[in-house]
C-alpha cells in the first residue's frame, strides 16, 4: 500500500493491475459491494473506476482534483452515493459532502449511505435551481463536483460554481455526451463543453474515461481569484 500523488488517494498494485483505494471512515462498512483491505489498524476501501467516473479519471492519469482532507464538497448528482462516499474518504470528518440528487429511485440508497458517514448530508433538489437549496449550504464550498446527466450539463455545473464555489477552488465535471445531443459525435460535444467552461473558469485537466466509460469526459477546473 502507498499513498499516490493524491491526498487521501492510495495504490496498491496486484500483479500488472493497478488498484486504487480510499482509507475508510467507517470501518467494517461498504457501500457497493467493495473489497475492504485491512494493513495494520487501517482499513482502505477499492475503489472501482468501473463504477466511479473520479476513479476512472485518475486511472486514465488525472493528477489534479483538489479534494483534500477537511474541505468542504458539494456533489451535485450524487446518485446512490458511490463517488460521494470515496469522497467522504478523502475530506475525512474534518471535512464534509453536501450529497444532492433530485432522483426518487436514489434518495433510498443515498440516506443510507450518510446516515453511517456523520460528514455527509443528502439534499433532495434539483441541481438546476441552485436558488431553492443556496440555504441549505455553508458558502462558500472548496470543491464543486457535478454528475448529472443534462442536456444542459454546462449551464447549470456554471450555475452552481458561481453561487457556491470559493475563488480559486477546483471544480470538477463529468460530462455525458450522449445526454447533451444523440446526434453528434461525443468529441465534438466535448470541444464545445470546453469553449463554454474556458469563459468562466481555467480549466486545468481533461481525461476521456474509455473503456471505463464510452462517451464520457472528465473536466477539471478552477474558479478565477
Amino acid at each position: 500500500m502507498k499513498s499516490s500523488k493524491l491526498q487521501g488517494i492510495y495504490e496498491q498494485r496486484k500483479g500488472r493491475r493497478r488498484v486504487l483505494l480510499t482509507r475508510n471512515i467507517t470501518p467494517g462498512k461498504t457501500v457497493y459491494d467493495e473489497k475492504l483491505i485491512r494493513e495494520g489498524k487501517i482499513e482502505y476501501r477499492e475503489w472501482n473506476p468501473r463504477k466511479s467516473k473520479l476513479a476512472a479519471f485518475l486511472m486514465k492519469g488525472g493528477n489534479q482534483v483538489g479534494i483534500k482532507e477537511g474541505y468542504t464538497v458539494l456533489y451535485l448528482g450524487a446518485a446512490y452515493g458511490t463517488t460521494a462516499s470515496h469522497i467522504s474518504d478523502i475530506v475525512g470528518n474534518g471535512g464534509f459532502v453536501f450529497a444532492l440528487d433530485f432522483a426518487p429511485r436514489v434518495m433510498r440508497d443515498l440516506l443510507f449511505v450518510c446516515e453511517e458517514r456523520k460528514n455527509m448530508a443528502p439534499l433532495f433538489f434539483d441541481a438546476n435551481k441552485p436558488d431553492e437549496y443556496k440555504n441549505k449550504i455553508a458558502r462558500p464550498v472548496d470543491v464543486v463536483y457535478m454528475d448529472v446527466a443534462q442536456k444542459n450539463q454546462a449551464e447549470i455545473f456554471l450555475k452552481n460554481v458561481e453561487m457556491f464555489l470559493k475563488p480559486g477552488g477546483f471544480c470538477l465535471l463529468a460530462v455525458k455526451a450522449r445526454s447533451i445531443d444523440v446526434t453528434k459525435k461525443p468529441g465534438v460535444i466535448f470541444k464545445e463543453i470546453r469553449r463554454k467552461l474556458e469563459e468562466k473558469l481555467i480549466i486545468v485537466d481533461y481525461k476521456t474515461l474509455e473503456p471505463f466509460e464510452m462517451d464520457h469526459a472528465m473536466f477539471v477546473c478552477k474558479r478565477r481569484c
